[in-house]
């Protein structure tokens, strides 16, 4: 076709315009749309003066001509050609811009402007691409796990509806997953849908796992051209469970192994460390050699101390794989003897012994009526105070709850005895007449009063301890009468008297009876005085020894005076001789 450039034409515009017609590819101008947008086109051509008309085209593969649009330039008239794919699609604008909506696949061809004058055409192509955003991939077809040194399809990444067609990259933990032999196999392919033009990508990935790849993140990623340039979309991450085998076994004991007594239940529970872990176990008790097929927990009820001893379990079908654990049920035998309750009399020997047998040290304690003892009780003569209950109690410190206790209440028994005392008035006008009484059980005692006389007060009596307490009676005979106590109990009747003359006889008063915490006193009063007295006579002793030095000293020294005194005496008796024979 021939170019001829009209008057008004610019050189330049025209020059492109007759490269673009004479060497088709060449300054072709070039429209990115997205799929589904307005694909807008302006005619590349400066509107001659002489202009008849515009009309649009495009070419066919075979190069073939369709006309679409068509705009006169006098009758401002616009005409669009019955081609069924771009009915309802087309606007030519006054400018003779050609929009087409609603872009499609199909709609990517080489269109062109042309501009019709009385001597000349003019053309202007321009190229129409259509991108098509994938949708965002996804890893479908997912294994259920993966197993270590097996090759296996993990999933497929799909991406759909895509043009062009995209790129799949799979990641694990972030980083690319580059094909190698045996260990990472990746296989892609593309499927165009007839009908829509858009592509389907899909990247299936085969995975050789390790125990690395637990909780490790799988991704893939679809690459694609757009209409401003490449882009990437990320799938979400898929996280596989990993399968391995088991390559040890342990073995746990409830409750804790240090704390077993007997009578407890023991749940043994075996655990392989690969995944899945193993369902079922063989358990070997102390003493039997076969192995007891259970699932992962076996149970022992109500354990005795023949329960001590190594368990052990094993895989089924790896039984050199085992696992053990030392176990010892801890026991505690207490036997008291005697216990229960004994009686016995008093001034008896009674021994007492409480054997312990443990499954380790246990501790002792003594208890007399809930007060601790700080030792073992031991009787070689039983007196009323040593009558109570007692017990001993033992127990396994690290062992909670293994304690055992036994008790023994020992009765003190005996005959009453009577020992009667009196005790003047300082007024002279009665005298106290007491009764001290020892037995258990508590004796009663009775006051009987022979001759004349008169009991002023009721009896008093005081408190029963230990065996002992004591009745009084104050009177005022006017002649001698006898007072008679009688002390009774279960064991014996005991009948002491005591003679009690007028208040106008003087006679000699008997002492109280010292009771045993005051008979304790005095012996500390008595000690104390011995200590005293004895202090005294080894200072005096001292203190002699020390005069009887001082006075040997003093004697050897007179003697040595007196010498020289006696000759100083002679000395003046010859003088006064002399004076007498001169004169």
């Amino acid at each position: 076709m021939e170019s001829k450039a009209g008057p008004s034409c610019r050189l330049v515009f025209c020059l492109l315009i007759s490269a673009a017609v004479l060497r088709p590819g060449l300054g072709w101008y070039t429209v990115n749309s997205a799929y589904g947008d307005t694909i807008i086109m302006p005619c590349l051509l400066e509107v001659p003066q002489n202009l008849m008309f515009g009309k649009w085209k495009y070419e066919k593969p075979d190069g073939s001509p369709v006309f679409i649009a068509f705009r006169s330039s006098t009758k401002k008239s616009v005409q669009y050609d019955d081609v069924p794919e771009y009915k309802d699609r087309l606007s030519l604008s006054e400018n003779y811009t050609l929009s087409i909506s609603n872009a499609r696949i199909s709609d990517e061809k080489r269109f062109v402007c042309m501009l019709v004058t009385e001597d000349n055409v003019f053309e202007a192509p321009t190229i129409v691409k259509v991108f098509k955003q994938p949708s965002k991939p996804e890893i479908v077809s997912k294994a259920p796990f993966l197993e270590t040194e097996q090759l296996k399809k993990l999933g497929d990444c799909i991406s759909k509806d895509s043009y062009p067609d995209g790129n799949i990259t799979w990641y694990r933990s972030g980083k690319v997953l580059q094909p190698l032999e045996g260990v990472v196999v990746l296989i892609f392919k593309k499927q165009m849908d007839p009908v829509t033009q858009l592509y389907t990508m899909t990247s299936s990935l085969e995975y050789k796992a390790t125990k690395t790849d637990i909780q490790m993140p799988f991704t893939c990623s679809v690459t694609y051209y757009g209409p401003s340039g490449q882009k990437t979309l990320q799938s979400e991450q898929a996280i596989f469970d990993i399968y391995y085998p088991t390559e040890q076994v342990t073995i746990q004991v409830l409750p804790s192994k240090n704390a077993i007594k007997e009578g407890d239940n023991i749940t043994l529970t075996c655990l392989g460390n690969g995944n899945p872990p193993p369902e079922e176990f063989l358990f070997y008790l102390p003493g039997q050699p076969e192995g007891i097929r259970s699932s992962n927990t076996y149970t022992l009820t109500d354990v005795r101390r023949n329960a001590t001893g190594d368990y052990k379990c094993s895989l089924i079908d790896k039984k050199s794989m085992i696992a053990s654990t030392a176990i010892t049920v801890h026991y505690l035998d207490l036997s008291l003897n005697p216990s229960g309750e004994v009686t016995k009399q008093i001034g008896d020997t009674l021994p007492v012994s409480c054997t312990i047998s443990a499954s380790r040290n246990a501790t002792v304690v003594w208890m007399k009526d809930n007060i601790r003892l700080r030792s073992r009780p031991s009787f070689s003569s039983l007196h009323y105070q040593d009558a109570g209950n007692y017990v001993c109690e033992t127990a396994l410190q690290e062992v909670e709850g293994l304690k055992k206790r036994e008790s023994l209440t020992l009765i003190v028994e005996g005959k009453p005895q009577i020992k009667m005392t009196k005790k003047t008035d300082p007024s002279g006008l009665s005298k106290t007449i007491i009764c001290h009484v020892e037995g258990f059980p508590k004796p009663a005692i009775q006051w009987t009063i022979t001759g004349s006389g008169s009991v002023i007060n009721q009896t008093e009596e005081s408190p029963y301890i230990n065996g002992r307490y004591y009745s009084k009676i104050i009177i005022s005979p006017e002649e001698n009468v006898t007072l008679t106590c009688t002390a009774e109990n279960q064991l014996e009747r005991t009948v002491n008297s005591l003679n009690v003359s007028a208040i106008s006889i003087p006679e000699h008063d008997e002492a109280d009876e010292i009771s045993d915490e005051n008979r304790e006193k005095v012996n500390d009063q008595a000690k104390l005085i011995v200590g005293i007295v004895v202090g005294l006579l080894l200072a005096a002793l001292v203190a002699g020894v020390v005069y009887w030095l001082y006075m040997k000293k003093s004697k050897t020294a007179s003697k040595h005076v007196n010498k020289d005194l006696g000759n100083l005496e002679e000395n003046k008796k010859l003088e006064e001789n002399n004076h007498k024979t001169e004169a």
